[in-house]
């Protein structure tokens, strides 16, 4: 099981809008078919597992990160695919929460003779693996992460100015982990005006489909010659609202970029209802990496799910650096959001990072 979810954990990244799962087959002790998904290739772990395994399978044991599907989508049930092949026991990590299988899988194996066992001691880290596929499944929304990079005393940009980096090289590298993880990138206007960003993966992996990058511009300031746009491959999305140019609408469009409205009473751009249209798309996950303004409008509108902060051994101090969330912030301590399940990741020697979740009601 151990082999199996290192599979699965490669293959992050690599089949979205499907989970990442790792398959392994063992007869008399002996690893016979390794196997682990991967959205272009089609074939399920399972299956390229048993391909590997051919008729050795029989009998053999099989070891999966998720349970096998029983339900015909872009490919065959795996829970049928290992019937067929005759193994003998089944040891399963967790159940899918995909409502269409949700246990069904390991009970068409069942019913077919085949002995089937969750391993709970890998269930933990197998729902890690899949968070974004597990978070989709019960909401039908993306897991929203927000990241930032901030100084000791929490702050993310000096009043004058910002050129360089707050954090190292190695915590610049572990980001891009993050976005080859992620469906989405979700910038504001300012932060693509202060930096002219791009937000691609710079990974250096193959991934399942481009990464979408999205700008929050009310008014579509967004300019014509930014690298976002210029970059673009119908993979940059603005999101603006109904008082913008139409002008500059068609302008953008014109250019390969698609422009989306999503008002609110605020007059700006309305987080919800964008997080509602990304799940209409299947898009799993999302990541923000913005200012101070987008980060606390995108707290206060409870749209985050997680945040995930690079700390850096250095303090700007002062009433006009930027802090991680801006806006109007909570008046009370008694009001403050709350963070659950607080994870340290040591990055570089005197760096680290923070991941938590959003705790709601």
């Amino acid at each position: 099981m151990r082999e199996a979810l290192d599979l699965a954990r490669v293959s992050m990244g690599q089949t979205s809008p499907n989970p990442s799962v790792g398959c392994v087959i063992v007869s008399d002790g002996i690893v016979i078919g390794r196997g682990a998904h991967q959205y272009a290739a089609r074939d399920h772990a399972e299956v390229v597992a048993l391909a590997q395994a051919g008729g050795a399978a029989r009998g053999a044991d099989v070891y999966v990160t998720l349970e096998p599907c029983s339900h015909h989508g872009r490919t065959g049930p795996c829970a049928d695919a290992l019937i067929e092949a005759g193994v003998r026991h089944v040891f399963v990590a967790m159940q899918d929460p995909n409502p269409i299988v949700s246990g069904s899988g390991m009970h068409r194996m069942r019913e077919a003779g085949i002995s089937v066992e969750m391993d709970h001691s890998a269930q933990v880290e197998a729902a890690r693996i899949n968070e974004p596929f597990v978070h989709f499944m019960r909401t039908k929304r993306p897991l929203v992460t927000l990241k930032s990079a901030v100084t000791l005393d929490g702050k993310i940009a000096a009043p004058e100015d910002n050129e360089g980096w707050i954090t190292s090289e190695s915590a610049r590298r572990h980001v891009q982990s993050l976005r080859h993880w992620s469906d989405v990138m979700i910038t504001g206007i300012g932060t693509v005006l202060a930096d002219d960003c791009l937000l691609t993966d710079r990974s250096g992996v193959a991934r399942a489909r481009p990464l979408l990058r999205v700008v929050l511009d009310s008014q579509l300031r967004l300019p014509l010659i930014s690298r976002m746009v210029v970059t673009g491959d119908a993979d940059v999305m603005v999101a603006t609202t109904t008082a913008a140019s139409t002008a500059r609408r068609k302008a953008l469009e014109a250019k390969g970029v698609e422009v989306v409205v999503f008002d609110s009473a605020s007059g700006r751009v309305s987080l919800e209802l964008l997080i509602q249209e990304l799940g209409r798309r299947n898009y799993l996950s999302a990541m923000i990496e913005a200012g101070s303004k987008v980060n606390w409008g995108a707290l206060d509108s409870e749209i985050v799910d997680k945040v995930f902060f690079y700390y850096a051994p250095k303090i700007l101090g002062g009433l006009q650096s930027l802090p991680i969330a801006g806006g109007l912030g909570r008046r009370r301590r008694a009001d403050a959001i709350l963070l659950r399940d607080v994870r340290l990741h040591p990055v570089a020697p005197e760096e680290f990072a923070v991941e938590a979740w959003i705790q709601k009601d």
